[in-house]
């Protein structure tokens, strides 16, 4: 296939980088100032006509082809700038399960940064296995009531909304018995505790603590106990590298650990290449497959393994090259470390895999 711009592309490409130019190595792109510094970065690609380029134009989107996401993750990695904050998945679920009412009010602030959000579905009891999940929504009055707790919170700290998954129905099979909220975070009954990564990084995530917070009924995503299909519209999206924009990122930090190297390259490192190649190529058919209309559903989880398998290898290269003795690399290599537990643990997606894409066991 074709892959060159389109003349309104390649204009695009060319205004992107002449804004990147005039903003290089203003805003950092690894440590707690990168996490810190999230909603700043947001606001700057929105305000330069950047950000929110896919999505709906009555929101505050600019209603283009998903293609113009593409070069945007791939000039962003070029100029070493931070990539665009992680938004789609929030996006994709409010538009197919909120009401006009609730897309009116949340989406925009939501694209355009002037509110920050957070995704509360993960609890440290239920990792692995979502449907589990113990956090409370009761019903009082005009309001529900939360109890419970919940963990590797992105962004719980300088969040104002949470996109909240609680059991409104104990007695409902417990996919069925799930529903979906948007909680305020700057109430009585919300406690946000930080968590430190291995790497040292300690403004990424958060467990979140609701004990008594409440949430208006009208603010919840859904009918009751339609939580379920709006958590694997969420997951589904976060699964797909189309989106995430992180293969250019790698294709660079691999080229990058190759000019570092005297003599022939470790095995790690070559090996990490070829992953990263595949990668690329693979991203480039999802995009083509958008492009024509195609969803994937639980394809997403051939999506998710790939984008582990990769991250992981680069990150062995990473060591292979620096081993312990440059922070930056041992930071990457120790973050791989995450990307078979994120967004779903890679023994989950083997299990969709087998259940869902081969009928294994039905």
């Amino acid at each position: 296939m074709d892959y060159r711009d389109s003349p309104e592309e390649a204009q695009f490409r060319t205004r992107l980088r002449d804004w990147l130019d005039g903003i290089a190595g203003t805003f950092p792109t690894s440590g707690d100032e990168y996490w810190a510094r999230q909603g700043e970065w947001h606001r700057a690609l929105y305000e330069a006509g950047f950000f929110g380029l896919s999505w709906p134009r009555e929101f505050g989107g600019q209603d283009l082809p998903p293609v113009y996401d593409v070069i945007l993750d791939e000039e962003l990695a070029v100029a070493s700038a931070p990539p665009r904050p992680g938004l789609g998945y929030l996006v994709a679920g409010f538009g197919r399960h909120a009401s006009r009412q609730l897309q009116q009010r949340f989406l925009p602030g939501m694209i355009n940064g002037s509110e920050r959000w957070c995704q509360g579905f993960s609890e440290p009891g239920a990792g692995s296995d979502l449907a589990s999940l113990r956090t409370t929504a009761t019903r009082d009055g005009d309001e529900y009531v939360i109890h419970g707790h919940k963990i590797w919170t992105s962004y719980s700290d300088v969040a104002d909304w949470c996109l909240l998954l609680a059991r409104t129905d104990p007695d409902a099979p417990r996919h069925k018995g799930i529903s979906a909220f948007v909680i305020a975070m700057k109430q009585p009954g919300v406690e946000q505790r930080p968590l430190k990564m291995i790497s040292g990084v300690t403004k990424e995530f958060g467990q979140v603590l609701f004990d008594g917070a409440r949430v208006p009924a009208d603010q919840m995503v859904g009918e009751p106990g339609e939580g379920w299909p709006l958590a694997m519209t969420v997951v589904g999206h976060e699964r797909e590298p189309s989106t995430l924009g992180f293969t250019a990122r790698y294709a660079k930090l691999v080229r990058q650990l190759a000019s570092r190297v005297d003599g022939p390259a470790p095995d790690e490192l070559a090996w990490a290449a070829v992953q990263t190649e595949m990668l690329r190529l693979h991203v480039r058919r999802r995009l083509s497959e958008q492009l024509d209309g195609i969803t994937h559903g639980p394809d997403g989880s051939l999506d998710k393994l790939l984008m582990t398998w990769v991250d992981q290898a680069v990150g062995h290269a990473a060591l292979a090259v620096g081993g312990t003795r440059d922070p930056e690399l041992l930071g990457a290599y120790m973050y791989s470390r995450a990307q078979s537990v994120m967004g779903g643990t890679s023994q989950i997606q083997k299990n969709i895999i087998s259940g869902r894409i081969l009928g294994l066991g039905a």
